[in-house]
C-alpha cells in the first residue's frame, strides 16, 4: 500500500458528485494517497462501480464533516449542483471540474451564490472513453490543471491546489475567459474537426475503407467521444468556438479556390508543419530537436513485442513516442518509434542486423 499523502487528513473526507471517468479518476487518486473519498452520483450503480475500481466508497458522511466537494457532472448541470452543494456542505470547499468557466460563473452569479467556497477548475487530461471503469489513478499525472482567477478565497484556493498536488498535477492559474478561449483552440475546436472527418468516412464505400492507415485513425481517434457530453460542452462554448470555426472557414475557402496553386497549398502544409513545432514537447518543455519515425514490423507471435522492446532498449536510443498500426489484410503490427532524427538511421540499421523488417 502506498504511504498516505501529507495532505489527505486536509481533504478528508472528500465527496465527489459524478462517477463519470473524471469523478471516478480524482477517486482514484486521491483514495490511493490515502483521503476518505465518499461518491455520490444520479445513478447510484455508476457510484458503486466507481467504488468496486477504487475510486473511494459510497457510504454516507455527515455533511458538516465534509472538506472538500468536487463536482463531476455534465457542463449543462454544473452550476445548479454546485449551488446545492454549497448549502448542503457549509463547511467544505466546492469545485468543479467542467471544460467551460465562464458560463458556470455567470450563472452562479445570476444565482446570487455566495461563491466564497466555490473553485472553478478543470484538469486538461480525459479519454474518447467514458464511465466509471474506464478510471484510473495516474490519468492526471503531469497534466495541466487550470484554476480559474476569481473564483473562492485565498483558502479555497489552496485547498484545491492540495487536490491538485495528490493527483500529480500541474495548477495553472488563467482566468475564466482567457480559459474558454484556450480550450477553444486546443481541445473543443480539434475535436470538431475530428469528428467532421470521421463523419465523412461514414459514407465512404467498405471496399475504399481497406485502404485505412494510422493516419486516419490518428486524426479521428477522439471522434469516438461521447456525443451527449460533447453536444454540452460544444455549446457551452460557442462564442469561442465560433471565432476559431470562422477563420477555419476562411482557410478552407481559400485552400478549395487555391487546389491549383501549389503556391497556396505548399503554404497551408507550411503552416501545418509551423503549428506541430509550436506544440510543446515531453513534459511541457519546448519541442526540441526534429523526430523522425522508424516503422518496424511486428510478426502475431508470442512475445514478437517483447523481444522487439528489448532490442530497442539495447540500441541505447532515446524512444520520444511509440504507436502500434495494425494490419488490415496480414496478421502483424506496425510498431512506429518515434526518434531524433540523427539517430534514425543508426535504429534501422541496428532493427535490420537483428532481422526485423522494416516498412517505408
Amino acid at each position: 500500500m502506498a504511504p498516505r499523502h501529507p495532505d489527505a487528513e486536509t481533504l478528508s473526507p472528500t465527496v465527489i458528485i459524478g462517477a463519470g471517468l473524471i469523478g471516478a479518476s480524482i477517486g482514484c487518486a486521491l483514495t490511493e494517497a490515502g483521503v476518505d473519498v465518499r461518491l455520490r452520483d444520479r445513478y447510484r450503480s455508476h457510484a458503486v462501480v466507481a467504488a468496486g475500481v477504487g475510486a473511494g466508497s459510497v457510504e454516507a458522511t455527515m455533511a458538516s464533516k465534509v472538506r472538500l466537494v468536487i463536482v463531476a457532472v455534465p457542463p449543462a448541470v454544473v452550476a445548479p449542483t454546485v449551488a446545492r452543494a454549497l448549502k448542503h456542505y457549509r463547511n467544505a470547499v466546492v469545485a468543479d471540474v467542467a471544460s467551460v468557466k465562464q458560463p458556470i460563473l455567470a450563472d452562479l452569479e445570476a444565482m446570487g451564490t455566495d461563491l466564497r467556497r466555490y473553485v472553478g477548475s478543470h484538469p486538461m487530461a480525459g479519454s474518447e472513453f467514458s464511465g466509471p471503469l474506464t478510471a484510473r489513478p495516474h490519468l492526471f499525472a503531469d497534466r495541466t490543471w487550470v484554476i480559474a482567477e476569481g473564483t473562492g478565497s485565498p483558502e479555497a484556493v489552496r485547498t484545491v491546489e492540495r487536490l491538485v498536488g495528490i493527483c500529480g498535477a500541474r495548477p495553472v492559474s488563467l482566468g475564466p475567459a482567457d480559459h474558454d478561449r484556450a480550450v477553444a483552440e486546443i481541445s473543443h475546436v480539434p475535436q470538431i474537426m475530428s469528428s467532421l472527418t470521421a463523419a465523412r468516412l461514414a459514407t465512404v464505400p467498405p471496399e475504399d475503407l481497406r485502404l485505412v492507415g494510422q493516419g486516419v485513425r490518428d486524426v479521428t481517434r477522439i471522434a469516438g467521444s461521447d456525443p451527449g457530453l460533447w453536444r454540452q460542452i460544444i455549446t457551452g462554448n460557442r462564442a469561442e468556438i465560433s471565432t476559431q470555426l470562422r477563420a477555419i472557414r476562411d482557410d478552407l475557402d481559400r485552400v478549395i479556390d487555391g487546389l491549383d496553386d501549389i503556391g497556396t497549398i505548399g503554404d497551408l502544409i507550411a503552416r501545418g508543419q509551423r503549428g506541430v513545432a509550436a506544440l510543446p514537447g515531453k513534459h511541457g518543455r519546448p519541442a526540441g530537436k526534429a523526430l523522425e519515425r522508424v516503422v518496424v514490423e511486428i510478426p502475431d507471435a508470442p512475445g514478437a513485442l517483447a523481444r522487439l522492446f528489448v532490442d530497442i532498449v539495447g540500441q541505447g536510443v532515446n524512444v520520444e513516442d511509440l504507436s502500434i498500426e495494425h494490419g488490415m489484410d496480414r496478421e502483424v503490427g506496425y510498431l512506429s518509434i518515434a526518434v531524433e532524427a540523427e539517430q534514425a538511421q543508426d535504429l534501422r540499421k541496428a532493427m535490420d542486423e537483428k532481422g526485423w523488417t522494416l516498412r517505408d
